[in-house]
């Protein structure tokens, strides 16, 4: 009996740090996801680290200067696509590809490019360009952890405008049947009078 209630205690001890694991796993991915609040003109970097003003333009850049201008600029790039700033996304994403050039992280630049194009809020969008920077996408950054998922997305887009093209066809048969079904309506109300 004293074997029983050893195991039992074990089992339960087991069950508290289990979940005291996962608690703590899920505190530190809701950390992770956490949405970051900027203003335009300011960005944190990590937290507790002081506010660095992003700035336009400098004269003299070190290859430094790039990378923390990439990563701000990629970041920009997410946020603004979260606030549904299409244009502004755009441009934080075209200067990502202009900085780091065939290199990471272009591959999420051209990715960013093709969602924004592709993001059913956006009202300049454009499913030709989108794929198109899918496509650039998996053709420059061939082993990038993006490339299934532009696959995915140009398979996506394709069909959704398979399936649009097959909704305008119906929708001109219903059209013709309603035109063909009034005209019969006005051939018998003339042959009844």
């Amino acid at each position: 009996m004293g074997n029983k209630q050893t195991i039992a205690w074990k089992l339960f001890h087991l069950c508290i740090a289990s979940l005291t694991i996962l608690s703590l796993q899920g505190c530190l991915s809701l950390k992770a996801k956490e949405t970051v609040r900027v203003e335009r003109k300011t960005i944190e970097l990590k937290q507790g680290e002081p506010k660095k003003e992003m700035t336009e333009s400098k004269k003299e850049e070190t290859p430094v200067d790039d990378l923390k201008m990439i990563s701000e600029s990629l970041v920009w790039t997410k946020v603004l696509l979260e606030r549904q700033d299409y244009e502004g996304a755009f441009r934080e994403a075209q200067k990502v590809l202009a900085l780091s050039g065939k290199n990471a992280p272009g591959d999420e630049a051209l990715y960013y490019m093709g969602l924004i194009f592709a993001h059913s809020g956006n009202p300049k969008k454009d499913y030709g360009r989108s794929i198109a920077f899918f496509r650039r996408m998996i053709k420059e950054y061939p082993q990038s952890p993006l490339t299934e998922q532009a696959r995915i997305w140009i398979g996506m887009i394709q069909e959704n405008e398979k399936l649009n093209q097959t909704i305008q066809k119906l929708n001109q048969v219903i059209e013709d049947s309603k035109r063909v079904d009034i005209e019969i309506e006005e051939k018998k109300r003339e042959r009844g009078k």
